[in-house]
Order: structure tokens, then sequence, then C-alpha cells
């Protein structure tokens, strides 16, 4: 089992290195584009972005939160929020086969709570996002249909692409269902939560959104959520480390191509979103050492006991 781990690790390091070649020989293509943009992108839009970009951060604190409090956690906002951001730090500065769900399950312990329950409301909050994400899929998945350049891909993506991401969203939602057993009984719940998932797709849109209006492109908003919910679902291929350049190459593809802007610009509003989502998670470094040793002592009182 740990060699087949070990083997995984080193194919997604292999994918997640050949992006980045793939994106590098991109951006040196299309450098003049990308100098171009740069120069145009506006601070006010930027910093509205990075408002927006927060805001679905604290989306995201609040989903979870709501799961945890209704499953009989006890646990405050300011703890919830602390374990988020310490977990999307560790996704986007920790490129390891340690997650920021094995991160925010390891704090949650430390603090005392209940281990099962943490667990499976780690694995109903992915669920619910993914359920939010899915209901903007129909808008992505229109425009592939749609778009000139892509109706060949459109035809193989309605005969394999699109049954092969049903099949992986159902395998995960069968494995994740008996995790949602806790909040079945509480529908109100769940919907709270979902509109949470939901705010965090329309505020990240919207992050999207005005980095476009920055470099004085444009694209209806309707657009962009359908772009980024397909973006997302292509982006769940385990190619690379955290979907570090796979995400970034499909998603600068589909504003190229379907959302009808430059490459370079494509470019250059994905990368600035990736950072702006990166400085968003800086709080969680403060606690991320402190959880991480936690795990550490954890890992070794496994090691002496056997």
């Amino acid at each position: 089992m740990k060699q087949k781990t070990n083997r995984r690790l080193l194919l997604r390091w292999i994918g997640t290195i050949l992006s980045f070649v793939l994106l590098a020989v991109l951006f040196y293509i299309y450098r003049e584009d990308i100098l171009a943009a740069l120069q145009r992108v506006t601070l006010a839009n930027l910093l509205i972005a990075c408002g927006f970009v927060l805001l679905s951060r604290m989306m995201t604190v609040a989903r979870w939160y709501t799961l945890l409090r209704s499953g009989g956690v006890d646990i405050s906002l300011k703890d919830t929020a602390m374990l988020t951001f310490t977990g999307l730090f560790a996704s986007n500065f920790l490129p390891t086969s340690v997650g920021g769900d094995v991160v925010r399950l390891a704090g949650a312990m430390q603090m005392g709570h209940d281990r099962a329950v943490c667990l499976a409301s780690i694995a109903a909050d992915r669920l619910v996002n993914m359920t939010g994400m899915s209901l903007a899929a129909p808008l992505g998945i229109y425009q592939l249909l749609q778009a000139g350049p892509f109706a060949p891909a459109a035809a193989g993506l309605q005969s394999v692409g699109v049954a092969a991401l049903w099949e992986k969203g159902w395998g995960f939602a069968r494995r994740t269902l008996s995790s949602l057993t806790i909040w079945l009984s509480q529908p109100i719940v769940l919907l709270t939560a979902l509109s949470f998932a939901l705010g965090n797709l329309l505020c990240m849109a919207c992050g999207y959104y005005f980095l476009i209006q920055g470099l004085g492109e444009s694209i209806p908003f309707w657009k962009v959520v359908g772009l980024i919910s397909a973006g997302y679902f292509l982006g769940l291929m385990p190619f690379t480390i955290n979907g570090y350049g796979w995400h970034e190459a499909i998603v600068s593809t589909l504003f190229a191509q379907i959302g009808g802007l430059n490459y370079g610009v494509a470019a250059v509003i994905v990368v600035l979103h990736r950072l702006l989502m990166m400085f968003a998670s800086l709080p969680g470094a403060a606690t991320l050492p402190g959880v991480m040793a936690k795990m550490d002592r954890q890992g070794q009182s496994v090691e002496n006991s056997e």
C-alpha cells in the first residue's frame, strides 16, 4: 500500500513539473501580451478582487462551522476559522501528501474534539462544496458545447468527459454519503451549508470578474461562473500536486478559448487569482507549526507502539 501511494505521489510530482513546464512555454510565447496585461491592471480592481477572495474564504469557514456545530461539536467560530485557514495554508504552501483536510482534522483533534464527527464533517464539507459547484456546471457545459473551437472536444466531452466526471463525482458521493447520516435529519442545516458553498462560488467568480474588468476586458458574469465550475471539475483530475499548474492551464484555456480573452490576459488573470488565494490563506501560517508538531508526535507514538 505504501509503495502504491509513493508511486502515485511520484506521478503527481511528474505531472506538476510537466504542467509548470507547459505554463512556462505558454508564458514565453505570450510574454508580450502578459507584460502588457500586467501594466493595465488597476489597483482598485485588484483590491476589490482581493476582498471577494477573502470573503470566499469566510464562506468556507461558515460552511464547515455550520456542519460542525450541527454535528454536536462544541467549537467556536474563531477556532473554526483558525483551523480552516491552517488547512488552506497547508494546501497552498505545502505541496506534499499532507493535505489541508488532514491538517484540519489534526487541529480539531488537538483541541479535543471528537475525531469521528470531525472527520465526517470534513467529508460532508467537501461534498456540499462539490454540490454547490455542480449547480453551476450546466452553465459551463453549455459554453463548452456552444464554443466553435471546442466543438470536436465538446462531442468527446459529452460521450467521455462528462461520463468520467460524473462517475468520479458519483463515486465520491457514495463514499461520503455515510458521512451525511448525522445531517440527513437536518435538511435546514444542509441547505444553510449549501448556501455558503454557493456564496463561496459567487465570491470567487466576483474575484475573477473584477480582475478581468481591471485588465480592460469583459466577460458576462454568468459565463465566468460557468467557466469556474467547469475548471473546478476538470481540475479534480489528480494529475498534479494540489492542482498546481494543471488548474492554471485549464482555467486559462477556458477563459481564452471560450471566454474570448487573449491567452496572455487569461494567464495573468488566473495567476493573479491564485496569488490572491495564497495571500488569503496566510493567517494559517501562525497556527500550522503547532498542528504539524502534533501530527509528528502522533506519528511517532504509532511507530513506537508498533
